[in-house]
């Protein structure tokens, strides 16, 4: 092979790389009005559950039809606006038995991976920080749907769920043998850009 075949090989290598991404369809989560959430589960004790959300995020995404495993996203999270719907509640989980906000203000999703498994669903694995703490997780995906919406643009959204332990993440106040794991909910939609 000679260097001209070489250079050729490695832009058309470049071209096919370019072009593959570009049938990728970028989007902004809408947070804006809020068409978005991530709401949090754990059990209260063993008696009952506990919920709340996050009311402060942001983020994007980026999914191709013909193509889902290349999929990508990111989220952040502001962790002081945690809301379990009890003013003296957060402020203890905004604090050091909990969350650490000041310390630590930002938790982080970043996809590694996407894979379809059928009927709308898939498998989203990616790194999640909080805490200080950087795991990996797997996240359970339902596509809900996509389409133009009424102001012109065009929309698609997700649900996942998901478990952490929270000593993974160096949250170890005892809430009892019931309560070390949590359920993160996300109903994530998107804005086409």
């Amino acid at each position: 092979m000679n260097c001209k075949n070489c250079l050729g090989i490695f832009v058309a290598g470049i071209v096919l790389s370019v072009s593959a991404n570009l049938h990728a369809d970028d989007y902004l989560i809408d947070t804006k009005d809020s068409h978005a959430f991530i709401q949090f589960k754990i059990s209260h004790l063993g008696y009952s559950w506990l919920l709340g959300r996050f009311n402060k995020f942001g983020g994007n995404f980026s999914y191709d039809e013909k193509d889902p495993s290349a999929a990508k996203v990111e989220v952040t999270i502001n962790t002081a606006s945690i809301d379990s719907n009890h003013a003296e509640r957060d402020k203890h989980l905004r604090g050091d038995d909990f969350l650490e906000v000041k310390k630590y203000p930002e938790a982080k999703f970043i996809s590694t991976s996407y894979q379809e498994t059928g009927d709308g669903k898939g498998v989203l694995k990616g790194d999640f920080t909080l805490h200080g703490v950087t795991r990996p997780i797997v996240i359970d995906v339902t596509q809900l749907g996509a389409g133009s919406d009424p102001w012109g643009g065009f929309r698609r959204g997700f649900e996942g769920t998901t478990r952490i332990a929270l000593k993974d993440y160096n949250i170890d106040f005892d809430l009892g043998p019931a309560s070390k794991e949590l359920e993160l909910r996300l109903y994530i939609e998107g804005i086409r850009q």
